[in-house]
């Protein structure tokens, strides 16, 4: 059983091969292996498969071409949940998921670029893994604006898909600033530093579809197993 607040599995498939498609490890006019061969490196059921490609194939990132086989498709913004997730595998790509180990309205915290209306945010803090391997630890601060409470059973895994579905909120730009900072003393265990590591840090100022600031948020990564990528076409 999916936990809760999992992407189902067809969704998550599609947004690893996005993410591939994105990196340039899939290429517009490579020809996928066959849905059977496909279905197995991946360990899924092939009608799983078939629901992620149809899915793809809705965002214009496929052509399915009766008799000859699945091509991937040039597109330059493709439509994905983790479009803006910047994180990935030093060996390439990898599947974003989440575990929220905390939410709190509270007052915001000073050391925050400014941002929103309110003088209140959610505080969101999770560890994001990346095909299953401990990645990076978040603290998200959502505008106290937008709603008036957070559970943490309200959450999806892509916290910008919860924002869609649930808010009304499309995070439309993001500006990131990398530098370097402690590991918070909150960390999970099975992240691979102790606190107070010095770490790279990622300081994102998000707005939404109005233009309007709607959240801020530091990420801290481990070094020795994910890189930030950012891509420009």
């Amino acid at each position: 059983m999916a936990a809760p607040g999992s992407l189902p599995l067809y969704l998550q498939i599609s947004e690893l091969l996005i993410r591939d498609i994105a990196a340039g490890r899939l290429i517009p006019g490579e020809r996928l292996p066959p849905e059977r061969d496909m279905a197995a490196t991946l360990g899924i059921a092939v009608g799983t498969l078939r629901q992620a490609l149809k899915e793809l194939t809705a965002k214009g990132l496929l052509d399915r071409v009766q008799g000859s086989g699945n091509y991937v498709r040039a597109q330059t913004n493709p439509d994905s949940v983790y479009a803006l997730f910047r994180l990935e595998l030093a060996s390439g790509g990898g599947l974003p998921t989440a575990r929220v180990l905390s939410v709190d309205r509270l007052k915001k915290d000073p050391r925050l670029p400014a941002f929103g209306t309110s003088a209140e945010g959610h505080r969101i803090r999770r560890l994001r893994m990346l095909s299953g391997q401990a990645a990076a630890v978040e603290e998200i601060w959502l505008d106290g604006s937008y709603i008036p409470r957070i559970e943490i059973g309200d959450l999806s895994e892509s916290l910008y898909l919860y924002y869609r579905q649930q808010l009304g909120l499309w995070i439309a730009r993001v500006e990131d600033s990398i530098g370097q900072g402690p590991l918070p003393t909150w960390a999970p265990a099975e992240f691979p530093h102790d606190a107070g590591t010095a770490l790279p840090q990622i300081t994102r100022l998000s707005r939404d579809q109005e233009g309007r600031t709607a959240e801020a948020s530091w990420t801290w990564y481990d070094p020795e197993t994910v890189r930030y990528v950012a891509r420009l076409k």
